[in-house]
């Protein structure tokens, strides 16, 4: 019988000194260092797809298509007085217009992250502080005023009727009556 009740005290024993434990690992968590600030805290905000016309040689070459994301944190984007979305559409026209050397017609010069770290400096230049941490290219497109031409015709005399007429000697094959 009292090695049932050794046995009973040995066991609320490590129990306690469990519990105890347990505690103070997680006290030493709490104490941890904050997350970075891209695993928490900002919001990310998606922009409506912007078409920003190219303009060379006075006139249009064709548009930039693109959707941006950018991160910035939710207490310093209540602090605007002007919506953030038109802020950030107004920024990126002006941008683009204010850059003629960004040019979307060449692939191989692009330089995206100059793009996007350029365009986020801008809107904070303009802002008066860092608000927009990082922004995002979720799809980014250059249509040219050949393209744009081509698709209309495409929509307005339908698929068919527009390979004829983009057949590069310029004549409309013939199909057999049935």
């Amino acid at each position: 019988m009292i090695k049932f009740i050794v046995a009973g005290l040995w066991l609320c024993a490590v129990s306690i000194g469990a519990v105890i434990y347990s505690f103070g690992v997680a006290g030493a968590r709490t104490n941890a260092e904050p997350d970075a600030a891209l695993l928490g805290g900002l919001d990310y905000v998606k922009t409506d797809v912007l078409s920003v016309p190219v303009l060379r040689r006075g006139g249009v070459v064709g548009y930039f298509l693109t959707r941006l994301v950018y991160t910035v944190d939710p207490h310093e984007i209540k602090k605007l007085s002007v919506p953030a979305p038109t802020l950030i559409n107004d920024q990126v026209y002006t941008y683009l217009f204010t850059n003629p050397n960004i040019d979307f017609s060449e692939i191989d010069t692009l330089d995206l992250d100059a793009f996007r770290n350029g365009l986020r400096d801008s809107i904070n230049k303009r802002i008066g502080e860092d608000m927009i941490h990082d922004i995002m290219v979720e799809q980014i497109d250059f249509l040219s005023k050949q393209e744009i031409r081509d698709n209309a015709l495409r929509r307005k005399v339908g698929p068919e009727a527009a390979k004829p007429a983009a057949d590069a000697g310029g004549h409309a094959e013939k199909k057999p009556a049935h």
